[in-house]
């Protein structure tokens, strides 16, 4: 290959979302970045495809309220380089028990980070959006400006388009195999990195984003097992009934959604398929991301029975009109791990992953966040120690959290 010689000052592994904003962001600040991608770039047997992806501030965990916020920024401005959008915004309501633990946590954060919501009884939800949402008398709503729509494969897109304006480059079908310390003796250091096909790339740097194949890399790479668990997920779209179409789209002030209780359910607003809507339930089973099932979702009474009550009967509850197979990698706290590989690798390969069903969203801050680790050492304006390889040590459960997990295993 005509680059193996080249040394490159960051070498990205993987072409997922969160490894293409990485690569754009190198590139940016003027420096040499390569993407390796071990499938097509743009391919959908990860987590980075698709059609719809949910922005929302609203979390239990403090930590990512701020992050979100910025993010936000990130993406207006990743925007207006590429010159399309991928980001369409919409009002976000969260809703469930008024006892719940975790929706609690998220009036206080709402409230304690000066993020204006409103809190809206059963009544005031039916009236705010005409009927179309119902919840239990003992159940509140959370409505927030920061909601929205980001369109998954477009958005890789948009980060490989710019990194590649800027100087970066892409190669795919480009499988890692291993990542270890320079040792000629007339090198100044870094790292070599070395693909299933023979070749190998230099680089002072490494960048490690291989989402459902993170815990299988980094196992080859240094023997250390991370608590990093893949899972199948579906995503499920319901026919909205005829004659309502227009209410549950962004234009007809419908939200983007997130629902606690028995089941932590998200969906949002009718866009990508018309007469569509995307409701899926935040769980999944324990796969191999290289043998997954793509069976069809089990366990979707209860969602079928939710989807019922909390659409006033204008969704069609019958069975999901369309269905797509992503996957997830979970932590056991459900937080990012976005650190330094260490060991011999020392500073040198920094990786993110454990992203958990919910950091799609943050991708353009994490992409930052891993060139400044890459590039200087250190990460910029936000605070990490929540994301470390550390936290696991000596406690398997990972960060405490005052509230129940939001992803639970799918049983047939």
């Amino acid at each position: 290959m005509g680059y193996s010689g080249e040394k490159f000052d960051v070498i990205v592994v993987g072409g997922g979302v969160m490894g293409s904003a990485a690569a754009y962001n190198v590139a940016k600040r003027g420096h040499s970045a390569l993407l390796l991608e071990q499938f097509d770039l743009l391919h959908h047997r990860g987590s980075s495809h698709g059609e719809s992806r949910t922005i929302r501030a609203t979390y239990p965990e403090s930590y990512y309220s701020s992050m979100v916020k910025e993010a936000e920024q990130l993406w207006e401005l990743a925007q207006s380089e590429v010159g399309y959008r991928v980001y369409y915004k919409s009002p976000q309501l969260d809703m469930g028990p008024s006892d719940s633990k975790s929706l609690r946590c998220v009036i206080a954060n709402c409230r304690s980070t000066s993020m204006p919501c409103r809190v809206l009884d059963p009544a005031q939800v039916a009236h705010h959006f005409s009927g179309k949402i119902a919840v239990p008398e003992d159940w509140v709503g959370v409505l927030t400006e920061l909601g929205g729509v980001i369109k998954p494969t477009k958005a890789v897109s948009m980060f490989q388009t710019l990194a590649i304006r800027n100087g970066a480059v892409l190669m795919d079908n480009m499988e890692v195999t291993n990542i270890c310390h320079c040792k000629e003796e007339d090198d100044d250091g870094g790292v070599v990195v070395y693909t299933s096909n023979g070749d190998k790339f230099c680089g002072k740097k490494c960048v490690v984003t291989v989402g459902a194949w993170t815990k299988k890399l980094v196992e080859t790479v240094t023997g250390l097992s991370l608590p990093i668990q893949p899972l199948e997920t579906y995503i499920c779209y319901w026919k909205i009934k005829d004659g309502h179409h227009g209410e549950f789209t962004i234009g007809g002030g419908f939200p983007t959604f997130a629902s606690y209780g028995e089941l932590y359910v998200y969906g949002t607003p009718s866009l990508e398929f018309p007469g569509l809507i995307k409701i899926g339930v935040h769980a999944g089973q324990s796969c191999d991301p290289d043998k997954r099932t793509w069976g069809p979702p089990v366990a979707l009474e209860l969602l079928k029975r939710w989807i019922e009550e909390r659409f006033s009967g204008l969704i069609e509850s019958t069975a999901p009109a369309a269905v797509q197979s992503c996957m997830y990698s979970m932590t056991p706290d459900e937080d990012f791990v976005i650190d330094f590989l260490g060991g011999e690798l020392g500073t040198d390969v920094a990786i993110a992953g454990g992203f958990s069903g919910h950091g799609f969203k943050m991708a353009p801050l994490v992409g930052r966040i891993l060139a400044d680790m890459a590039l200087d050492g250190e990460a910029k304006g936000v605070q990490l120690q929540h994301f470390k390889l550390s936290r696991f040590e000596g406690n398997s459960k990972g960060n405490l959290k005052e509230f129940e997990d939001q992803v639970k295993p799918l049983v047939a």
